[in-house]
């Protein structure tokens, strides 16, 4: 198109040439019609018109050659590239102060782009390093842009996302009703997430981004680090408990040590013994589980196989009968003692409600995409009407430590899954179930 347009216009220019010549062949034509002849008559003409013609051949040389280089400098501009200047051979007549515009047009587009891209990657940097999850969806609700925060929530990586529809991440949900707002999730960890969307438009098409905000976790966190200064204090306490059991143990040898012996030393010697016993037992209990919950190390993944695990810690309770309902052969990475304690803590907490009832317990397993979720099942009472069941050391049974649920869904978290509990539907019971990621 260009070329086209470059030629016509070099055509009108040399019609202008031809123009501006013809007066020159006109006047030579008058003369010889004259009567005016000889060398000179003829001479006289062709000098005039060689001289028009010059002329006109010079305006067509100083007019086209740089319309020619504006048009080729437009075309590059057009293409996008940015890097192409035009020279300027004469900046005070027009032609050449358009080119030297175009070339300061050609500059601030080049800073321009520059800018953009350094601000595009820094912005894609930002996006890919932010513990927030950030998806895109075109207007068919197919993935379009997912951040390293989004790969780790659905466990999978932006190039096996790419162009995955939003039905089949179990996210269609998300793309409707009013943000912000909570919402609970059941294609990733789990959990309450804040949900927040907006609308863009890109090559003219509408978009939808999302973003997840993993609020629990903040919360958890903060949880914790309130726990372990609420447990430095428990400790100071229990410190200060122990006082009087030294001035207790501190009188009780005084007291052998006296001669003759008081009357009925030997039952107050026996009591403070037992007291001192059972307080001690008592303290080492609730030390070692604190232990316990402050430092779990971190898991030391392998595969296991979920079928022969779950039904080696089936077999360790006794108490009650405990029903294991095979699901699909399938493996997961973890730490096989840390997996023991969180499946045998789910078992026992099962067991001592059922107990409560004679029920039984039932430990059963499907797969959802790429996790596994393992179902613990009980027929007890149900769960009680408290916030409390993952505070460390809230108990509600006459004998319990307080710590089987919290160190369970710590295990659960440090392998990159949850541990939710709720009351079983259309019956009694409760239901805890575990979400780990799939071998």
């Amino acid at each position: 198109m260009i070329r086209r347009h470059r030629l016509a216009h070099e055509t009108r220019v040399a019609v202008l040439a031809a123009a501006l010549g013809l007066p020159g062949v006109v006047a030579t034509g008058v003369w010889l019609a004259q009567g005016v002849h000889g060398p000179a008559a003829w001479a006289l003409g062709v000098g005039v018109a060689a001289l028009w013609i010059g002329l006109a051949m010079n305006a067509r040389a100083r007019t086209a050659r740089p319309l020619q280089t504006i048009s080729n400098l437009v075309a590059a501009l057009r293409a996008g590239d940015y890097s192409v200047r035009g020279h300027v051979e004469n900046s005070a007549d027009a032609l050449g102060g358009a080119l030297g515009e175009l070339n300061a047009f050609a500059a601030s587009l080049r800073d321009e782009r520059l800018g953009e891209m350094e601000a595009t990657a820094l912005l894609e940097k930002v996006i890919g390093e932010i513990d927030v999850a950030i998806f895109a969806f075109d207007g068919a609700g197919r993935l379009k842009l997912v951040n390293h925060a989004g790969e780790r929530l659905i466990g999978r990586t932006a190039t096996q996302l790419a162009g995955t529809s939003a039905a089949a991440l179990e996210m269609s949900p998300l793309l409707e009703g009013e943000t912000p707002r909570l919402v609970e999730t059941t294609f990733t960890q789990g959990g309450v997430w804040e949900l927040r969307r907006s609308s863009f438009r890109q090559q003219g098409l509408p978009h939808q981004l999302v973003v997840l905000s993993n609020l629990q976790r903040a919360m958890r966190e903060e949880e914790r680090q309130a726990w372990q200064r609420l447990v430095r204090v428990l400790g100071h306490e229990i410190n200060n408990s122990l006082t009087p059991i030294r001035s207790l143990a501190a009188n009780m040898r005084s007291n052998l040590r006296r001669s003759p012996q008081p009357e009925g030393w030997r039952d107050d010697l026996d009591r403070g013994l037992e007291v001192i016993e059972k307080r001690s037992e008592a303290l080492g209990r609730f030390m070692a589980a604190y232990a316990r919950l402050a430092k779990l190390p971190p898991p030391n993944f392998a595969a296991i196989e979920i079928a022969p695990w779950v039904r080696r810690i089936a077999e360790l309770e006794k108490r009650v009968p405990v029903h294991v309902e095979a699901g699909p052969a399938v493996s997961v990475m973890g730490d096989g003692d840390q997996l023991d304690q969180l499946l045998i803590n789910l078992v026992q907490n099962a067991a001592d409600a059922a107990l409560e009832t004679g029920g039984t317990v039932t430990v059963t397993w499907s797969t959802q995409g790429n996790h596994l979720e393992l179902t613990v099942l009980d027929e007890g009472a149900g769960l009680p009407p408290a916030a409390n069941l993952f505070v460390p050391f809230f108990t509600t049974k006459p004998n319990g430590s307080g710590i089987g649920l919290v160190l369970a869904r710590q295990v659960a978290e440090a392998h990159r899954g949850s541990l939710t509990l709720r009351n079983r539907d259309r019956r009694t019971g409760v239901e805890a179930r575990v979400r780990l990621l799939r071998a």
